[in-house]
């Protein structure tokens, strides 16, 4: 870790009746953001961290997939939710369940999904587009959330022809929301290419009372700091670039609290840590069989760079249980410095720009029209709880 250094300490971010020490949110991912891997992170740093994407619908019908994702660990405060639906009727039925049984503290909506089995059916980055819905759905959220703060989610629109966000910022605002977040990328974009990060400022300059929180590109505690001085955004999203580093957050707390402190890991720091992440996931399944088997997709991420054979990755992508893990881990030279540019920057895969996969005709019409209902009501039914 290098020496400190002393910065201008970032304010302190509100959302609503949540005040957040550092403007840090950790951007829910589906498979990923599980209590084992926020608890992780939590471990390193601070902030807000939220759950993967629950469907409203199966929380309404209480799946006992979506009733165990919207579980938190007691050491978890504050407990924050994501949501995903296209009804307004049963979004505020998910919010009022998740209020009435006190099981969050913040309430988060999913307006930026691209995962074309979700924008099929005119849901995630897609809905924004069908601006009534869209309003439909947020106010009725932010009422039936009450005092618990309801946030919004987006990106840039589904293409570079139709650009959603700034309409549906104002709008988000009007209903009340208490922040918004922009992942600056359209739909199309997927996660490739360079995030417009010119975008959020231009959002940041349309609402002139919601929090304005930036997503995009944020792989390094600078990166993150540069992104609030060149855009004036209010806080950070942090999503791909954690994976494998949930030291990650160490460096952005650091960061934001005024020190340019950056953790460079050995090979044994990064092996406790992965063990560490095994041992959550195994609580968190409840199964030792599961949590290895889910750990397994984590050791590309965090094994990024190092000096570890394509063997042993082999190995330890096979893991079968905390003993096989912790006999392969011992084979690793822990004493291996940090290897640098090779650990950092991009992670996770991007994908390449392509046409939005979206209802037929969805793009004729703002409000909706012909068979855009009929589309929606099955929308939920391909999304799981995660």
């Amino acid at each position: 870790m290098s020496a400190p250094t002393t910065l201008s300490p970032a304010p302190r971010l509100t959302i609503g009746s949540l005040e957040l020490d550092v403007p840090v949110v950790l951007a829910p991912m589906a498979g990923i953001t599980n209590t084992a891997f926020r608890r992780l992170c939590r471990e390193f740093g601070a902030g807000l961290y939220v759950s993967e994407m629950i469907t409203s619908r199966a929380l309404v019908e209480r799946t006992p997939e979506s009733m165990r994702l919207i579980t938190h660990h007691e050491s978890e405060t504050p407990r924050s939710i994501q949501l995903y639906g296209v009804d307004p009727k049963t979004v505020s039925e998910a919010v009022t369940l998740l209020v009435a049984e006190d099981r969050a503290d913040h309430i988060d909506l999913n307006f930026g999904c691209p995962v074309p089995k979700v924008t099929r059916k005119g849901g995630g980055a897609a809905l924004p587009w069908k601006l009534g819905l869209f309003r439909q759905i947020v106010e009725g959220a932010v009422k039936a959330a009450g005092d618990v703060p309801l946030t919004v989610k987006m990106r840039k629109g589904i293409d570079s022809d139709h650009l959603t966000y700034l309409e549906a910022g104002r709008a988000a605002e009007g209903a009340g929301v208490a922040s918004i977040a922009l992942h600056a990328r359209t739909a199309a974009e997927f996660y490739s290419g360079q995030a417009d990060w010119p975008a959020i400022e231009k959002l940041k300059n349309a609402v002139s009372g919601a929090p304005v929180l930036g997503n995009g590109d944020i792989w390094s505690a600078e990166d993150a700091l540069r992104m609030v001085r060149e855009t004036g955004c209010d806080g950070v999203v942090v999503g791909r670039g954690c994976l494998g580093r949930p030291w990650l957050f160490g460096d952005l707390a650091a960061g934001f609290r005024g020190e340019i402190r950056t953790f460079r890991p050995d090979l044994g720091q990064v092996a406790v840590t992965f063990r560490r992440h095994a041992e959550l996931l195994v609580e968190f399944f409840d199964s030792e069989e599961r949590g290895c088997r889910d750990i397994r997709k984590h050791v590309a991420w965090y094994f990024k760079g190092y000096p570890v054979g394509g063997e042993l990755r082999a190995r330890l992508a096979t893991v079968e249980s905390l003993q096989h893990l912790d006999d392969l881990l011992a084979t690793l030279d822990g004493d291996l410095p940090y290897p640098g540019e090779g650990a950092e920057g991009p992670r996770g895969r991007a994908g390449t720009p392509k046409s939005p996969a979206l209802p037929d005709r969805w793009l004729e019409s703002q409000e909706l029209v012909g068979d855009d209902r009929t589309t929606l009501v099955d929308a939920e039914l391909d999304t799981s709880g995660g």
